[in-house]
């Protein structure tokens, strides 16, 4: 199978996604968006963060890593293999197929791939995979899945949390290797920001109820800065508590926190709450306060290798940033962990 034929395949399923959700179903095809359908109310049914929006949005925000134009400028940089090896893919759980780039990546770069999916995200992967077999039958015998021990591979991508990626290390240290640890995204606000601007942040805070390592955990602020305009601009993301499993970790993070007399803003929905950690509990929001750009920089500097994203309006010295409201909008270029996984798959 050459690179031109494998990357088809993944440009049709991105044109699959995009017709099932314009209602543009092609009668061949009307099965598996069928298929797709009761899957994604049995994710959800299995996992209360997979809602149907989640999916939806997970699923089109891979459709626009595989429009043409863009795939065909990633594979540009893939060299053949001369012998294909088995990488195996130790994929996350905690949004919807969020293991897809890592699949993507190792096939596109004509190797095989033994998947071992989450326990929380155990059917769209291989809905996704099964897609691809149905645009080239010749990905059947390159694309396995492991529902127990890993065996028989040659390389490891793996993805986890800090625990995990100790066992990860120790297990499979002597196969060349991606072990990638929990990640986080931060904003950097000037008190500057519009209602509209600061709207957009919501994005970055609330899709998928900030479970995402592009997820903002965290704000940094001017010191002073009042909260009263941001609790306005991210009032239209109160739905988020009408889900049941986030209601319970707000409930559960704000009585923690009135029990121990922890100073904190409320606003029904998600708490702010002051602190030099990075990682916030599910319905926080930790905030920072800084005097000027060089403090800012200061403070974030030893941060970089823990950080997905950095989120901002403007420019932050030395730091590749992301507009406010397009975090969740990965393209295809953005690796996790900004390791670029298709050369360390064209060097294996």
């Amino acid at each position: 199978m050459t690179l031109k034929q494998r990357e088809h395949a993944f440009v049709q399923l991105g044109l699959f996604i995009n017709r099932h959700f314009s209602n543009q179903w092609l009668p061949k095809e009307e099965r598996f968006h069928n298929d797709l359908v009761k899957l994604t109310e049995i994710a959800y049914s299995y996992n209360g963060w997979f809602t149907p929006e989640s999916i939806q949005m997970a699923l089109k925000g891979l459709a626009v890593m595989l429009e043409e134009k863009a795939l065909h400028e990633f594979v540009s940089t893939i060299t053949e293999p001369s012998s294909p090896k088995k990488v195996a893919v130790i994929m996350a759980g905690n949004i919807p197929a969020v293991g897809f780039h890592d699949m993507l990546c190792v096939l596109l770069s004509g190797h095989n791939i033994l998947i071992k999916v989450s326990s929380d995200d155990p059917a769209l992967i291989p809905f996704l995979a099964g897609m691809v077999i149905y645009y080239n039958q010749e990905f059947a015998s390159r694309i396995n899945f492991s529902e127990g021990r890993l065996l028989d591979f040659d390389s490891v991508i793996a993805t986890g949390s800090d625990n995990t990626a100790k066992h990860f290390e120790y297990y499979f240290g002597k196969y060349p290797n991606i072990i990638r640890k929990n990640r986080s995204s931060i904003a950097v606000l000037n008190g500057k920001e519009t209602k509209e601007e600061l709207s957009c942040l919501g994005k970055d805070i609330f899709y998928y109820y900030g479970l995402g390592c592009r997820n903002v955990n965290k704000i940094y602020v001017p010191e002073g800065y009042k909260f009263d305009g941001l609790f306005e601009a991210l009032y239209d993301f109160k739905y988020v508590i009408d889900n049941k499993k986030y209601n319970n970790n707000y409930e559960y993070n704000r009585a923690i926190y009135l029990l121990d007399l922890v100073p904190f803003l409320d606003n029904n929905f998600f708490m702010i709450k002051e602190s030099a950690d990075l990682h916030a509990p599910t319905s926080v929001l930790f905030y920072e306060t800084y005097i000027n750009e060089e403090q800012l920089v200061e403070k974030i500097s030893p941060l970089l290798s823990k950080l997905q994203c950095i989120v901002t309006n403007f420019e932050v010295t030395g730091m590749k940033t992301t507009a406010l409201g397009c975090s969740q909008e990965p393209t295809v270029f953005d690796f996790a962990d900004n390791v670029n996984t298709l050369d360390f798959l064209n060097s294996i």
